[in-house]
């Protein structure tokens, strides 16, 4: 059905929104595929980095973007807001400029996160939408998960515990790579 690629907004070895991305993925529909890419190891943006060649980190995960049918992004909530880390990734995804549209134009993105506090990352999620429509995407917007109080719902080595957060996952994924399998620009 539909190959997705999902990162990580978190670089903590025990985050809450890796254990929520490898539990998506093990919840793929059979046929299609989260493929797991991390944005650890990307630096921070820096013209002067970048006037010496893009980063082979950052080139490899803009390569595995634009062969998906869709990008899941799973992003924890900082200050009521994007964590820093995640969004200096994706900036170094959109450079050079021209590779924006072949990384993210028409690629169906959805976005889901999990936070130890009660909001779950509602405001991290809203603030995301205009940095999508900036770089063309195509967001998904038939579902949503925003995963609150994630020490109770995955166990100590970061398993989903949670019946009812499986089943909601479950319909989450589902949903979304059956969008990004129509709405594919791969």
């Amino acid at each position: 059905m539909a190959h997705i690629v999902g990162i990580s907004g978190s670089l903590r070895r025990a985050s809450f929104n890796t254990a929520l991305l490898h539990a998506a993925a093990g919840l793929t529909p059979p046929g299609s595929t989260i493929e797991i890419r991390s944005i650890a190891g990307i630096p921070l943006y820096d013209g002067d980095v970048e006037a010496g060649g893009i980063p082979g980190e950052v080139t490899a995960l803009k390569d595995a973007i634009a062969g998906a049918d869709g990008l899941l992004i799973v992003t924890p909530e900082y200050n009521n807001s994007i964590p820093g880390v995640l969004k200096n990734g994706i900036d170094w995804l959109t450079r050079p400029p021209a590779d924006i549209k072949r990384v993210f134009g028409g690629r169906p993105v959805a976005i889901m996160g999990a936070t130890p506090g009660l909001g779950g990352t509602r405001l991290s999620q809203a603030a995301w939408l205009p940095v999508l429509r900036t770089l063309g995407t195509a967001p998904w917007f038939g579902g949503a998960l925003f995963v609150a109080s994630a020490a109770k719902v995955f166990d100590a080595d970061g398993r989903l515990v949670d019946d009812a957060i499986r089943s909601r996952l479950e319909v989450f994924v589902r949903g979304f790579v059956e969008f990004a399998a129509r709405h594919s620009p791969a």
